[in-house]
């Protein structure tokens, strides 16, 4: 059977984490209401990550794998991965399990309805130092975007996978997603999830990137809102063959 929804893990020296991902995301495959595959995005690690992906997907045909020679950024491992699945649905979730794939569950609730479904981390497992910073991001963003969203950064997201591969790239886009989708005239609902502390590995995602990136993204945004064009094409020869 065809995937009907599949999760684009971006990994960057995870090799602390990657074991526990294939058993949480191995677990929620089994009870998981659509066809679910996984999808790592090596992100150019330098530690035992890609050796360690590279084992789970030899035993295990649910998941696979695309990688980087070098670092890239967020932004580009999930724009690899939403290019590369073909499913109807896909999602995304970070390697720290902060968030449990468990909760795609709530989200899958509503996919059929909006066209991108994300986790609001209501009691959040992180230093208040952290929280500050996504705080004080989340209120410049939203006075650039009125996107209404209130946790952007929140690593779990569904999107319907035609809209994901619409979003125009840039380098930070990623602190942008609802407000792409409502470019394409998307609808973006947004759900309480559980959140954890994390056990292993360290963040990638300075605080200064938090303060620094996002206004600089901001007017990224605000030039490709002005230069934005979606065609639609109304009508079409339907036996044309090209």
């Amino acid at each position: 059977m065809k995937s009907e929804f599949t999760i684009v893990v971006p990994v960057f020296n995870e090799e602390d984490n990657i074991f526990r991902l294939e058993k949480e995301l191995s677990n929620y495959i089994k009870i998981a209401t659509k066809k679910t595959t996984v999808l790592f995005v090596n992100d150019g690690s330098t530690d035992e990550s890609l050796a360690l992906i590279k084992i789970i997907c030899e035993r295990n045909k649910s998941f696979q794998h695309i990688t980087f020679s070098s670092n890239k950024g967020l932004s580009t491992a999930l724009m690899a991965g939403f290019d590369y699945v073909t499913s109807p649905l896909v999602g995304y979730i970070d390697a720290d399990l902060q968030t449990t794939p468990k909760d795609f569950e709530l989200l899958l609730t509503h996919s059929d309805h909006y066209e991108l479904v994300m986790g609001e981390r209501i009691n959040r497992q992180d230093s208040q130092l952290k929280k500050s910073a996504s705080k004080i991001a989340n209120f410049i963003r939203r006075l650039f975007t009125n996107d209404g969203v209130n946790d952007t950064g929140c690593p779990l997201k569904i999107f319907k996978t035609t809209n994901a591969k619409e979003m125009p790239f840039f380098k930070g886009y990623h602190r942008f997603f609802p407000a792409m989708i409502q470019l394409q005239n998307g609808k973006v609902k947004q759900v309480p999830i559980h959140h954890f502390p994390r056990k292993a590995g360290t963040s990638k995602y300075g605080i200064s990137k938090r303060l620094i990136g996002t206004p600089i993204d901001c007017f990224i945004y605000l030039w490709i809102k002005r230069k934005y064009m979606r065609i639609q094409v109304e009508e079409s020869t339907s036996n044309n063959v090209l």
